[in-house]
């Protein structure tokens, strides 16, 4: 079993050059450039990710609050309007089975995804739900006085700590547009492993004419000639110490690295999305859950391992501030369905999909039975997740729920056989990797969840 310590919380003590590298700092919980590298090459030296060679990578679409199973992946067009809800169901790719209306671009590519329609927790509490989904455990209640505290690291903070610097200079994790909207969407980030595992959240959305990220650019009033200036003084000052304290040997490499990074153009240009032909955009969309899935791809192919697309709220309960199922449903689930489509060609146009792993899903399902306000409540009891990958098995449907969506017939799929999937694909063998948690004591990423055999062999 492979032990990987926890980082001390003296990591990031006693640099009093941080006042120098206000521009470097990245929108990582305050932690500044050289401080992040330093962290990413001390967890890849600890690490047991993907094979040599094997730049893998995963695109998380997380739909916060919860999309309606019955409104998506898993229609009933024979159940009582009651149950089957404002919306039928249309063919797909692969015969005999069947979308939601609404998602006609996924339809047409069935043959090339697979949905899992067992997956179940049994809670119906957003709180325990997106901490079950992101990391694979069960989180604290809604009504708890500490239900914003994350007692895991999410899966994409894993990833960050185990995957090796692929030299890119890429971020090894990053949310776009944001992380914020939703019900308590609170849980992405590192936990015990340390604030270099956190995401990078780019604050911007990408389908914005004002999109900037900042953070990647120069203050004002900051030259690259200032900049310059200020990297020397650092070195000079590094200098001194360097010579009594072997340990700050590599800081140069590490200081060097966000210098490069804030004025090379390689990271800079993975994040421009104005680069990209406006006809691609357009086949993605232009709205925020399109030009976020054109984003995610952008970064993958620059080296990037991990990559949430943060769309949200999916809570549609009737009764007001919230949606109706029915308006809810034509809102949101056409332009993600035209972000999916696109994505899925473009990554396998480049290349990218047999490396590329595309994840949709949310916290649980909604209520198999409309409630009085024509909306649906929360149901963990049986939901669907979307994978898409073209190095897995493709084309199948996994798993059965009841005639109604109510429950799991056969096939019950765990939030950590999911979780177990994804490290898979990125050549973690999710079972034998142990951290340190906050008290020292050794944790292991994944308890007892297994990769999907449908899918993987």
């Amino acid at each position: 079993m492979l032990k990987i310590p926890g980082e001390s919380a003296r990591d990031c003590d006693g640099l009093t050059r941080r006042s120098f590298l206000q521009v470097g700092t990245l929108g990582l919980g305050g932690l500044a450039l050289p401080e992040f590298f330093r962290l990413r090459a001390q967890a890849a030296g600890r690490g047991a990710g993907p094979g040599a060679g094997a730049r893998r990578s995963v695109i998380l679409i997380w739909l916060s609050g919860g999309p309606g199973h019955m409104e998506t992946w898993d229609p009933k067009p024979d159940a009582s309007s009651g149950f089957r809800g404002p919306f039928g169901a249309i063919g797909t790719s692969l015969p005999g089975v069947h979308l939601g209306e609404l998602m006609p671009e996924q339809a047409k590519r069935m043959d090339k995804l697979a949905v899992l329609r067992t997956v179940n927790h049994g809670t119906g509490d957003h709180t325990k739900g997106n901490h079950w989904m992101l990391t694979g455990y069960e989180g604290p209640a809604f009504n708890a006085p500490d239900n914003t505290v994350q007692r895991r690291p999410s899966i994409g903070s894993a990833v960050a700590r185990l995957t090796p610097d692929s030299g890119s200079g890429m971020p090894s994790y990053v949310a776009v547009p944001n992380l914020r909207g939703g019900t308590d969407n609170l849980f992405h980030y590192a936990s015990y492993l340390g604030g270099g595992s956190n995401p990078f959240v780019v604050e911007s959305d990408p389908n914005d004419p004002k999109y900037r990220v900042r953070n990647l650019s120069l203050p004002k009033g900051v030259t690259l000639d200032r900049l310059e200036d200020r990297r020397r003084m650092l070195a000079a000052m590094d200098q001194v110490r360097r010579d009594a304290d072997t340990k700050l040997r590599d800081l140069d490499a590490y200081h060097q690295r966000a210098f490069s990074m804030l004025t090379g153009r390689s990271v800079a240009k993975a994040f421009d999305i104005s680069a990209e032909d406006p006809r691609l955009r357009d086949k993605y969309g232009r709205h925020t859950f399109g030009q976020s899935a054109l984003l995610a791809r952008r970064l993958v192919e620059a080296g990037t391992p991990f990559v949430t697309v943060n769309c949200v709220p999916w809570d549609h309960h009737g009764t007001a501030p919230q949606l109706k199922t029915e308006e809810g449903a034509r809102k949101l689930i056409p332009p993600l369905d035209c972000a999916i489509g696109a994505l899925i060609d473009d990554l396998i146009v480049r290349g990218l999909y047999d490396s590329t792993l595309v994840v949709a899903m949310g916290e649980f399902g909604r209520t198999p039975r409309m409630n009085k306000d024509a909306g649906r409540d929360h149901w963990g009891n049986a939901f669907s997740v979307l994978m898409g990958c073209g190095s897995m098995r493709m084309g199948q449907v996994i798993g059965r729920s009841s005639e109604r969506g109510e429950h799991v017939v056969d096939r019950p799929i765990s939030p950590q056989d999911v979780a177990a999937t994804v490290y898979h694909h990125l050549g973690v063998d999710a079972r034998s990797v142990t951290f340190d948690d906050h008290g020292g004591r050794p944790t292991r990423l994944i308890e007892n969840g297994e990769p999907i055999r449908e899918l993987v062999g």
